[in-house]
């Protein structure tokens, strides 16, 4: 019992030395990449080229041009240069909003081109970090039909997410189910900030609201991804339903991601389910190999089994517990990061590139998500950036 002791206090001034916060902090969801931002700033700084000196000219003659008296019309190119000029001020954002009303209704048998403005106006909206403005705009009846793409959708409501506007995420995905854009009741992506944010929100009430779409979701055949059900497993969790936690953890296929494996482990030390947190800690040392990619625990998950162990009073469940942390601290496979920080992690885009990695127990897997729809025409995609990193794969 002594020796028990000991190693306990050992265990205490060094592998838990460190007290990380249990406090959850805002967050990019989504990659500047993988919501197309980066390319939208390619384009602008392009455009921000062309207009050198003629750009305060430009603004006002599409002041004259939005004016209710005017009959002038509002040409397409003439909103894409102002979409990629626009400032942070309260005259440009007025201008943008006047030009694409006038854009959007004139007679759309004057319209020629398929250029389709959802996407780019959003963002420029993300870029310039006016969530309001943004979320005024998709509200406009005059605008119906003008966001009407997903990425429209995953924008804005990112955009909403990561300035702490959880409320209206959820409004935002109340609107998206109502239009069934493109067939789709439920979003892969809108689902997944939907559930991102009753998970920020941590409340009993959003708890109910995420079982009661886990159910229309399981209801309809719809298969969130993982990122969607961490979330969800992570919301249980943090409002003390570990059970229900593990059985959403059972829907995902492959239970090798570190994320499955941290959350398995906090539910399974919640409800006493000790052998079982003994045998997922073990299992990563079974298959560290030298020069592999190493096979991690957040921090405050070691913190929580320990609890639970000591706790126990079981003195082979200790021992064996004890034995094992040693090993993964030794081996590197403890990380200072709270699972909180992990489950926030951006979700970037998919880059083919050649790399030298183990897909299936990658910890940083990143979604592969098309940067532009297909009605998007050539002038955006053609300032994509190179993809030179390396890539990986998709959450699903």
């Amino acid at each position: 019992m002594a020796k028990s002791l000991t190693l306990c206090r050992i265990l205490s001034n060094n592998l838990f030395r460190i007290q990380p916060t249990c406090q959850i902090n805002v967050r990019y969801l989504y990659s500047k990449e993988a919501l197309g931002i980066d390319g939208y700033e390619q384009t602008r700084q392009r455009v921000s080229t062309q207009f050198t000196n003629m750009e305060e000219k430009f603004k006002t003659k599409m002041e004259e041009c939005v004016d209710p008296k005017a009959a002038t019309m509002i040409f397409t190119e003439d909103l894409k240069n102002m979409i990629h000029l626009a400032k942070p001020e309260e005259r440009d954002l007025k201008l943008i909003h006047d030009m694409i009303l006038r854009f959007n209704k004139q007679n759309t048998s004057l319209r020629f081109g398929n250029f389709i403005f959802g996407p780019v106006v959003m963002r420029m909206f993300y870029f310039l970090n006016k969530p309001e403005e943004a979320l005024q705009c998709f509200k406009n009846p005059d605008l119906d039909g003008f966001f009407d793409q997903l990425m429209s959708y995953q924008i804005l409501m990112d955009l909403l997410f990561i300035n702490g506007k959880y409320d209206d995420v959820l409004e935002v995905f109340e609107i998206i189910r109502a239009k069934q854009i493109q067939t789709a009741k439920f979003p892969k992506q809108a689902v997944v900030l939907t559930l991102a944010s009753l998970y920020k929100k941590n409340t009993p009430e959003s708890l109910d609201a995420a079982l009661k779409l886990w159910e229309e979701l399981r209801t309809v055949g719809h298969v969130p991804i993982r990122k969607a059900c961490t979330f969800m497993a992570g919301l249980a969790l943090n409002q003390g339903k570990p059970q229900i936690a593990l059985e959403v953890l059972s829907n995902i296929n492959n239970q090798t991601y570190m994320t499955i494996r941290n959350l398995k482990v906090a539910a399974l030390s919640e409800i006493n389910r000790l052998e079982d947190v003994i045998q997922i800690l073990k299992s990563v040392l079974e298959i560290d190999r030298p020069g592999q990619q190493k096979f991690t625990f957040n921090i405050d998950v070691i913190e929580k089994a320990n609890s639970a162990v000591q706790n126990s009073s079981n003195k082979e469940i200790i021992t064996t517990f004890e034995r094992i942390i040693t090993h993964l601290k030794e081996g590197g496979h403890i990380t200072e990061n709270t699972l909180d920080t992990d489950l926030c992690r951006d979700v970037l885009p998919n880059f083919n590139a050649n790399f030298n990695r183990n897909p299936r127990f990658n910890d940083n897997r990143q979604y592969n998500n098309r940067r532009f729809t297909n009605s998007e025409n050539r002038y955006e995609r053609n300032f994509r950036p190179q993809q030179t990193r390396p890539g990986l794969e998709d959450l699903q």
